[in-house]
């Protein structure tokens, strides 16, 4: 009992020291692993994958990628120096590519490096459609999600390790029991649940980075009509799900893009391509 309370003590002053503002809604977010460490890791890995990709150059569908995630990033900095974070984004090295893949997706590494691969363009339509994935994975890199399920995944290994100590005086069965109700709980009430709660921030103030970039945020929610009809309606039930429904993500973007409207016409925005 007494190594677990040190465990328990350990990790409550770990967490109090360790958080950093999301400047998107001023809330508190976990911080264990800073971004000095992150970004050099997740460049790396990127070119990494540059290396082992067909890159695709010179094409009009990559430098519209090009051309979106710029005005996308340029959006997120107008937004953040108007609310109070000039320099937030100086350590940042954007960079967009389109990857010759039929998988349909996009994804974003800390630091501002993101990636396209060209089986996700039929879905995205449109040049709007392109910058609804764009703000959604920009905002995944400027508010630290993936520093945050980092620091996640430390605190679940710390709360697995302080919970085999509390139950090391049992017997062999009661410990397995126990481990497995951890491990089950802590992905199903806590892990995913996380993870959906970041899809859908960067659903929400993607609207707005892309309506401030002057593309209509109505798109958005056409989009994910597409997006369902592409996956045929095979999809886990949510909560086993690391991202929301696709019936979620269309009734919030539908419900969210008038207020995304409304915040791009502080900007000076108020028509939309």
């Amino acid at each position: 009992m007494k190594k677990k309370k040190i465990i328990v003590a350990l990790g409550s002053i770990l967490l109090f020291l360790s958080c950093a503002p999301n400047p998107f809604t001023g809330k508190k977010t976990l911080a264990l692993v800073p971004n000095s460490q992150i970004f050099p890791m997740a460049f790396a890995q990127y070119n990494q994958v540059l290396e082992e990709s067909k890159v695709v150059k010179g094409t009009s569908d990559a430098e519209m990628i090009k051309r979106v995630g710029k005005r996308l990033s340029v959006a997120a900095e107008r937004w953040l120096n108007a609310n109070g974070f000039p320099g937030y984004l100086k350590d940042y090295k954007w960079e967009y590519n389109l990857i010759d893949d039929k998988v349909v997706n996009a994804w974003a590494m800390p630091g501002g490096k993101i990636a396209f691969y060209t089986g996700i363009l039929p879905i995205a339509k449109t040049e709007t459609g392109i910058a609804a994935i764009m703000g959604h994975e920009i905002v995944h890199a400027i508010a630290n999600h993936g520093q945050q399920r980092m620091s996640a995944a430390q605190i679940q290994q710390v709360a697995g390790v302080a919970t085999a100590v509390a139950v090391s005086g049992q017997n062999e069965q009661t410990q397995q029991l126990v481990g497995q109700a951890f491990g089950l709980g802590s992905q199903f009430g806590v892990m995913l649940p996380f993870s959906r709660s970041h899809e859908t921030e960067a659903d929400k103030i993607g609207l707005t980075l892309m309506a401030i970039a002057g593309y209509n945020p109505d798109e958005a929610a056409e989009l994910w009509k597409r997006m369902k009809a592409n996956s045929g309606g095979q999809a886990p039930p949510e909560f086993m799900s690391t991202h929301p429904s696709n019936d979620t993500r269309i009734a919030n973007l539908t419900a969210w893009a008038p207020a995304a409207k409304e915040e791009a016409k502080k900007f000076g925005v108020t028509s939309f391509k």
